[in-house]
């Protein structure tokens, strides 16, 4: 009687073992087997620190410069457009300015009575008639003075600009514009009336 019920006894703790072991193992499997979706890393990485004052320094870097907030937001390939633009618009500019100097001084010694101006001349020649009437000196100068200034507004938008541009570039690169965050169009079929709706969808990851 006595070994029958060692040996039931010895089973009976051989089977609690094998379940334990079979739970374990069941448990590790699990555990392994875990969804990436659910699996949380605790490690997180630091965001950059924000610096409020890095948009107003290149702004101010950038008025006194052009190019060099481009330069501060480390965005190199902007500074030859800016220079272009610029450049380009005070090309105008000069080009403009010295064509009405031009015919303004021709039209004011018309006006005091002397025939010497340039238009009296040509290839060295003393002339009759000049090439250019009184009259059309006097539009070429409205003309002139017109994309003079045009020009000049031109030049000191683009400059502006220049300042805009770098401010704007300092706050973007102080966003967080990773792939956890994404905006993106919405369209859904109303089922009752089979009318669209259209929106936009924010979606954020955590």
């Amino acid at each position: 009687m006595i070994p029958n019920k060692l040996l039931f006894t010895g089973i009976l703790a051989c089977l609690l073992c094998f379940s334990s072991f079979a739970q374990d193992k069941k448990k590790k499997k699990q555990k392994k087997e875990l969804p990436k979706e659910v699996v949380i890393d605790s490690v997180v990485k630091p965001s950059k620190p924000i610096n409020p004052l890095s948009p107003a320094k290149a702004a101010f870097y950038s008025a006194i410069l052009p190019g060099l907030g481009q330069a501060y937001n480390k965005k190199y390939w902007k500074i030859p457009i800016v220079y272009g633009a610029i450049g380009t618009g005070v090309y105008f500019y000069v080009n403009n300015n010295k064509e009405y100097n031009r015919f303004r001084d021709a039209y004011k010694r018309r006006l005091a009575g002397f025939t010497d101006d340039e238009f009296y001349f040509s290839q060295g020649v003393l002339l009759d008639e000049p090439r250019v009437s009184t009259e059309r000196l006097e539009d070429a100068q409205k003309f002139y003075r017109r994309n003079k200034e045009i020009s000049l507004l031109v030049t000191i938008g683009l400059y502006a600009l220049n300042i805009i541009d770098a401010n704007v570039d300092a706050h973007l690169l102080q966003y967080n514009v990773d792939e956890n965050l994404s905006l993106s169009p919405h369209y859904e079929l109303n089922q009752i009336d089979a009318t669209s709706n259209l929106g936009l969808t924010l979606n954020f990851k955590f």
